[in-house]
């Protein structure tokens, strides 16, 4: 059943972020980077957490999931270290996802050669 809430819950989260690119005019870009300030706004109202802890992969794998991770990593760094906080909190709490894309993107790109369109 936990396999069922996050693929459910991780694809009409998905399947939002495809109406706004098929019913609007925002760009793509706009609209990931709204997610991922979604995420952030719902993490800090106390919204995400509760969420997260319910649809597990389906809510914290996606861009939103993100936007919360980066919130609660600035949370934490501020109740630690104060205001310099907000500054490092962010990227502590997400740099081992930022490494593993980079990485991951870099074997890729070598892997296939892309090319420009």
């Amino acid at each position: 059943m936990e396999y069922m809430r996050a693929f459910l819950i991780g694809g009409i989260l998905c399947a939002i972020g495809q109406i706004f690119i098929d019913r609007t005019k925002l760009t793509p870009a706009r609209i990931l980077v709204g997610n991922v300030v979604t995420g952030v706004f719902l993490s800090a109202i106390g919204i995400y957490e509760p969420f997260a802890k319910f649809a597990g992969a389906g809510a914290t794998v996606p861009l939103t999931g993100f936007g919360h991770l980066l919130a609660k990593g600035v949370k934490e760094e501020v109740a630690e270290k104060g205001l310099l906080g907000i500054f490092s909190g962010g990227l502590t709490a997400s740099s081992a996802g930022i490494a593993a894309s980079i990485l991951f993107g870099m074997a890729i790109a070598l892997l296939f050669q892309p090319k420009d369109k």
